[in-house]
């Protein structure tokens, strides 16, 4: 049977990243290759009371077609949240979403025809690349430091690409190299998109997860003239399976998502969003977040300890201050789809860095999640893959 495809269907792949998951899964491997949070800290029991409440008391609504923008107690709830991160907002200005990754889908839908420049970090978020790349867009990666996106490389690029339609910036703990933006960029990021006439979006999943320094205010705080859209989700702070993200955006570009979401799935699970506003009310959210805190701080403090303690010494690697990532650069002549491949036999697992660049892909670099496993399995793990190392760079 001969199918014909459109040509964005033609265009796209598994990923290479999803592939290496399903080998991952593999009971007897030490996986830290899944951007997971830690399943043992999911609130069964606060859920499972909130999903009660629920039923008792709203069943048939619950159980009904809802709003596109979602349940109107959850946006107050969020708004308020925002509120407590410097973000001045209301409900109408918020859109929920099935997870923060159909906010990237509908984001490429709402911005990019094909041959679009997307302006981004190099490296960032391979989901975001994937969803991205289903409107063939030319990306446009921007250096990073220790401080985040470069903001002298970030205006070389604006200058060199002035019909860019947006730029992509993870600012916390970004996904893959656990880098924070610093105040001032997050600040200068702001004055040069207003120079330039482009729209930012800010993705932040992993903000509220900070175990060291000050928190600082998203970049959206600093937007003054509404081209700052901010995308979060409840993955990394509440429950994962739920998929529930949201939007928070003017209501001149908000209205454009609420259009693209009607025709894609109607609305975000309806019985999902009265339970995570119901929990939110029987319980307190941030004392969660700030038991979720303390232990992936300790997971992040150990897996540090093994890479002092295991890595070869010339290794460079990220330091985040929150978050679920490690990012490890090796020598440039070292291939980490090899490493990778004698990883995965010493049942040990890391996600290669080449996913990570939309572009050229950078093939010294892997990045690490420390959320996912025990203390203990962090300690062996690590032990492995530090052997692995320690042998390569014999050889080279």
């Amino acid at each position: 049977m001969k199918l014909n495809f459109s040509e964005c269907a033609r265009s796209v792949s598994n990923s290479a990243t999803r592939e290496i998951l399903k080998v991952t899964e593999q009971p007897e491997i030490i996986s830290f290759a899944g951007g997971l949070p830690a399943p043992e800290l999911f609130p069964v029991a606060g859920i499972k009371a909130a999903c009660e409440a629920v039923l008792d008391e709203a069943g048939e609504q619950a159980l009904q077609y809802s709003t596109t923008e979602g349940y109107l107690p959850l946006r107050e709830a969020i708004a308020e949240r925002m509120r407590t991160l410097g973000i001045v907002t209301t409900p109408e200005h918020l859109l929920v979403l099935t997870g923060s990754q159909q906010g990237l889908d509908l984001t490429g839908k709402l911005f990019l025809d094909k041959g679009d420049v997307v302006i981004c970090e190099s490296p960032t978020y391979l989901a975001a690349i994937n969803a991205f790349k289903a409107y063939s867009p030319r990306f446009v990666e921007v250096p990073m430091d220790d401080g985040g996106m470069r903001m002298d490389e970030l205006e070389l690029a604006l200058q060199a690409n002035p019909n860019a339609k947006f730029i992509y910036t993870i600012p916390d703990f970004q996904n893959p190299t656990g880098r924070t933006m610093k105040l001032e960029r997050r600040k200068k990021l702001v004055e040069l998109a207003n120079q330039y006439n482009i729209v930012i979006l800010e993705d932040n999943p992993y903000g509220a997860i900070r175990f060291v320094g000050k928190d600082l205010p998203p970049v959206k705080h600093f937007d003054t003239e509404g081209r700052v859209i901010y995308l979060s989700t409840f993955s990394k702070i509440f429950a994962p399976g739920l998929r529930l993200g949201w939007i928070c955006a003017d209501e001149s570009i908000l209205n454009k998502y609420v259009a693209f979401k009607q025709a894609t799935d109607l609305h975000t699970d309806s019985f999902a969003q009265r339970v995570t506003a119901k929990y939110m009310e029987l319980f307190d959210l941030e004392e969660h977040i700030q038991k979720i805190k303390g232990v992936y701080r300790a997971r992040r403090e150990k897996m540090m300890e093994c890479i002092d303690a295991f890595f070869p010494k010339q290794l460079k690697h990220s330091a985040p201050e929150g978050g679920l990532f490690i990012w490890v650069e090796l020598p440039e002549e070292i291939n980490v789809q090899n490493l990778f491949k004698k990883c995965l036999d010493n049942k040990v697992a890391f996600v290669p860095g080449d996913s990570f660049f939309p572009n050229d892909a950078k093939i010294n670099a892997f990045r690490l999640n420390y959320s996912n496993m025990s203390e203990e399995k962090i300690v062996e793990g690590m032990k492995r893959i530090g052997n692995v190392l320690n042998e390569t760079l014999m050889l080279v």
